[in-house]
């Protein structure tokens, strides 16, 4: 298939996940291409807005759901605005999935260390799904998730879900927070300190805000986890998606070919931390 040419796909359904964000579920046209698109969590695709442009969207679905695939749109631009008023029916152009993904297979048997901050959260939303579905492949599951205010809270109905499930801690927090607040307040890197994180035996998954992850990796580091324990997910402005245009370069690599999910220990020299 041509890597540049779109499929035809349509909404079959949304969700609005908060302010200016909601979830499209689309199905691609094409019966036998819809039988054979494959994707791994981590990856995205491109979805192009007929006569506006084509964007980057993470996928949140499960890999293991057929017939459909989810991707949450925050409105940040004509092309987004342009998804996120879509109805049921219409049609979209769809191209991928590219990039690397998430390394669900190496954290089988090992606590699986969510950190997320800001309203970027999508890309490890499928980490949680695929993890909360097969809860005996993995260990503990600690989800950190932190944002401006309340009502930045995405997916706040599948948080407390997921709090029920066995094996599994959600811990909230906020900089701004409201009355009805009953969580933690401050930044997502305060929770480290309550929680108890075994080094040996985690894999961390990080996607948000380039400073929070900064902090994050930090703070990580010096609790003795292993820099190659260590996944982030990078947002660049991808344009091509498959390393042509050169607008994603980030040192040597691009990403949205060699990323958006990059192990840290192979991309601390440019990442900005200072541990080298």
């Amino acid at each position: 298939m041509n890597p540049w040419i779109p499929f035809t796909a349509e909404v079959i359904g949304k969700r609005r996940e908060a302010l200016r964000v909601h979830t499209l579920r689309l199905r691609i046209r094409d019966e036998a291409v819809r039988n054979s698109y494959r994707f791994q969590s981590g990856q995205f695709n491109m979805l192009y807005l007929f006569g506006v442009g084509e964007i980057p969207i993470s996928i949140v679905s499960d890999p293991a759901e057929s017939g459909f695939l989810d991707h949450t749109v925050r409105v940040v631009g004509k092309v987004s605005a342009g998804l996120v008023g879509l109805k049921k029916g219409d049609t979209i152009g769809l191209r991928g999935p590219y990039g690397s993904a998430w390394p669900l297979d190496e954290a089988q048997g090992m606590d699986v260390i969510i950190v997320t901050g800001g309203l970027g959260c999508a890309p490890v939303i499928s980490v949680i799904n695929y993890v909360a579905e097969r809860r005996d492949r993995y260990g503990n599951l600690k989800i950190f998730h932190g944002v401006k205010t309340p009502r930045d809270l995405l997916y706040r109905k599948r948080f407390h879900a997921w709090q029920r499930h066995p094996n599994t801690e959600v811990y909230l927090t906020v900089d701004h927070p409201d009355r009805e607040w009953k969580y933690n307040v401050g930044v997502v890197t305060n929770l480290f300190r309550q929680v108890r994180i075994n080094p040996e035996r985690s894999m961390v998954m990080m996607c948000g805000p380039h400073m929070m992850m900064h902090h994050a990796v930090r703070d990580l580091l010096a609790q003795g986890l292993g820099a190659d324990r260590i996944y982030l997910s990078l947002e660049r402005n991808m344009k091509c998606a498959i390393g042509f245009c050169g607008h994603c370069q980030f040192g040597p690599k691009f990403i949205c070919k060699d990323g958006p999910v990059l192990r840290y220990d192979r991309i601390r020299e440019w990442f900005g931390t200072g541990e080298v």
